[in-house]
C-alpha cells in the first residue's frame, strides 16, 4: 500500500521514500511502524489536511515533508511500539499528541448543542422529586447537601474528562468512552491491578446500562402518572397507570428509532424550552402564601436521609453523558475550564435543585406528593394541569436522550454476530424496540415513582458519579504525582468513595424497603 501526502514522501511497505527538492535526491527509512501527526486544518478531514511530521523511536522529528536537499541515507529503526511503556513516557510522541485536535466527527455538536443536551441529561424528572428528597432531609440539611452533592458530583464530572484526555494522549487515541478510561486506568495502573483492566471495563459499562435503563423506567412512569392526572380530572376516566404505560410504548418506540444525537438536538430543544416553561410555572405556585420555615423540619431523621441522598444523587444523572458529549464537541477544549459548559451548566442545574427541592418542600411540607411535585399542583386550575401536560411532554423527548448511552454499548457488543448490512439494521432495531419494552415492562411492575427514583440513584448513581471516577483518578495517577500531591489527592478520593459507599448500601437498603413495605401491606 503507498500513501502520498502533498507530494513529498510515499510509503512502500515497510520503507518510507522522502522525495528532496532536486530530482533524484531521495531519502529511504526502514521502519516496521512510523507515526504520523498532522495539524487540524480543516475540521471534517482532520487527519487529511495539515502538515505532516514524521517521529522516530524516541519521539524526536527526524524528517519534514517540506523540500530540502537531502543526502540518499538509510535510517534504520525499531518498532515504535516497543518503546512506548505503560507509562507514557515516550518522549514527544505522546507527550505532543493532542487528541482533541485528532477527533474525526460525522455530526459534531456546537458548544450550544452541547449545552442543551447537557442541560437535559441532569433536569429531568430529579428536579421534579427534590422537594420530595428535601421532605426526607429537613430544609437545612437538605440545602447544604444539595450544594456540597452538586460540587462533588461536578468535580467528578471533571475528574473522569481530565482522566480520558491523559489517557488519550498515553494510547494516542483521540477519544475514550467511560469504561475504556476505566480499562486503560487499571491498565496504567499499579502492576498488580492491571490484571483486572477488562473487568473494569465491564463493570462500569454494566452499571451504565443498568443506570440508563432505570432512567428510561423512571421517565415511561412519570410520562404516565402526569397524564393519568390530567385525563382522569378533565375527562373522568379511570385507568391503571399500566394502561397509559401500554398507550405509550409505541411512539417511545419510534422516538428511539432516531440513531444520531446530532438529530436528537431539535427533540431536546424543544423538552428544553417546555422545562423551562413548566418550572417557571411551577415556581409560579410554589412561592405563593409561602409559610415561615419553622413550620417545616430543619432535619428530618437518620431514617430518611438516605432516601434523600438516593433521590439527590439520581438528581445529578448527568455523569454518563459526560465523555460522549465531550468527544461528539466540534471545540472539545470548550467543555472545561472554570466558564466552560460542563461548570456552567452544573451551576444552572444546582441551583435550579436546591430552588425546587427548598420552595416545594416549604409550600407543601410533608404533603408533598412522592416523585414529583407537579402532582402537588391544583388539579382545578388550567394552568396548573398546562405544567403536567408540558413536562410530561419534555420527558417523553428527553427519553431519547437518556437511552443513547444504553444502545451504544449493547449494541456495538452484538453487532459483530450480524455481517450484512440488512441483518445490522434489523439487529439494532430489534435490540431498540426490546430495550424500550423492557423499560415498560419494568415500570409497569412497580409503579412506584418515588421508591424507583431512590433506588437508582442510591444503587446506580451513586457508584458511576461517586465511587468510579476517584478510583479511576488514583490508578490514573498513581505513578504521576509528587509524593505530597498524591496523598492529597488520595485522601481527598477516598472520602468521595466512603461517601458514595454509604449512600450505595444505606440508600439501596431504605428504597428496597420502600418498595417491598407497600406490596407486602
Amino acid at each position: 500500500m503507498t500513501t502520498e501526502m502533498n507530494g513529498d514522501f510515499s510509503i512502500n511497505d515497510n520503507q518510507i521514500k522522502v522525495q528532496a527538492a532536486k530530482p533524484g535526491q531521495t531519502s529511504n527509512v526502514n521502519c516496521d511502524k512510523m507515526t504520523i501527526k498532522t495539524s487540524r486544518v480543516n475540521e471534517d478531514k482532520p487527519l487529511l489536511t495539515g502538515t505532516a511530521t514524521l517521529y522516530n523511536q524516541n519521539g524526536s522529528n527526524f524528517l519534514s515533508p517540506s523540500p530540502r536537499t537531502l543526502p540518499t541515507t538509510n535510517i534504520s529503526c525499531s518498532p515504535m511500539s516497543e518503546s512506548l511503556g505503560k507509562n507514557g513516557t515516550d518522549g514527544g510522541s505522546t507527550s505532543d499528541y493532542n487528541p482533541l485536535l485528532n477527533r474525526q466527527l460525522e455530526n459534531p455538536t456546537s458548544n450550544f448543542d452541547t449545552m442543551i443536551h447537557l442541560l437535559k441529561g441532569n433536569i429531568g424528572t430529579g428536579i421534579l422529586a427534590m422537594p420530595d428528597a428535601f421532605r426526607n432531609s429537613g430544609w437545612l440539611v437538605g440545602l447544604v447537601c444539595t450544594a456540597l452533592l452538586g460540587a462533588v458530583c461536578t468535580h467528578c464530572m471533571h475528574m473522569l474528562v481530565r482522566c480520558s484526555h491523559e489517557l488519550c494522549i498515553r494510547t494516542q487515541r483521540p477519544s475514550l468512552s467511560f469504561p475504556n478510561v476505566a480499562e486503560m486506568a487499571f491498565e496504567y495502573g499499579p502492576p498488580k491491578l492491571q490484571k483486572y483492566s477488562s473487568a473494569a471495563s465491564k463493570f462500569i459499562n454494566t452499571f451504565l446500562v443498568m443506570t440508563q435503563l432505570g432512567f428510561c423506567c423512571v421517565y415511561f412512569l412519570f410520562v404516565a402518572t402526569n397524564l393519568q392526572e390530567v385525563i382522569t380530572h378533565y375527562f373522568s376516566i379511570k385507568m391503571s397507570v399500566q394502561s397509559y404505560l401500554l398507550i405509550l410504548l409505541v411512539p417511545m418506540i419510534l422516538l428511539n428509532c432516531v440513531k444520531s444525537l446530532k438529530y436528537l438536538t431539535p427533540a431536546s430543544f424543544l423538552a428544553t424550552i417546555l422545562t423551562v416553561i413548566g418550572l417557571g410555572i411551577t415556581f409560579f405556585y410554589l412561592l405563593q402564601g409561602l409559610p415561615k420555615t419553622l413550620s417545616v423540619k430543619a432535619f428530618s431523621s437518620w431514617q430518611q436521609l438516605p432516601l434523600y441522598f438516593g433521590t439527590a444523587v439520581y438528581a445529578f444523572e448527568g455523569i454518563g453523558m459526560v465523555l460522549p458529549l465531550e468527544n461528539n464537541m466540534k471545540n472539545p477544549e470548550s467543555f472545561g475550564g472554570m466558564t466552560g459548559v460542563l461548570n456552567t451548566g452544573m451551576v444552572i442545574v444546582t441551583c435550579l435543585y436546591t430552588s425546587i427541592g427548598f420552595f416545594g418542600y416549604l409550600r407543601y411540607g410533608d404533603a408533598v406528593k412522592l416523585g414529583s411535585i407537579t402532582l402537588n399542583l391544583p388539579a382545578e386550575d388550567l394552568l396548573a394541569q398546562s405544567v403536567r401536560v408540558a413536562m410530561a411532554f419534555s420527558i417523553f423527548l428527553s427519553y431519547g436522550l437518556q437511552f443513547y448511552v444504553p444502545i451504544g454499548i449493547i449494541w456495538p457488543a452484538l453487532k459483530g454476530y450480524f455481517h450484512s448490512q440488512s441483518s445490522q439494521r434489523n439487529a439494532e432495531l430489534s435490540i431498540r424496540v426490546f430495550l424500550v419494552t423492557l423499560t415498560f415492562a419494568l415500570a409497569a411492575a412497580i409503579p412506584n415513582l418515588s421508591a424507583i427514583i431512590s433506588l437508582v440513584g442510591s444503587f446506580s448513581s451513586s457508584a458511576l458519579a461517586l465511587i468510579f471516577p476517584p478510583i479511576i483518578e488514583i490508578m490514573t495517577f498513581w505513578d504521576h504525582c509528587s509524593g505530597k500531591e498524591f496523598t492529597l489527592m488520595l485522601i481527598k478520593d477516598i472520602i468521595i468513595i466512603i461517601i458514595g459507599f454509604l449512600g450505595f448500601g444505606f440508600g439501596s437498603y431504605a428504597s428496597l424497603w420502600n418498595i417491598i413495605e407497600p406490596i407486602s401491606s
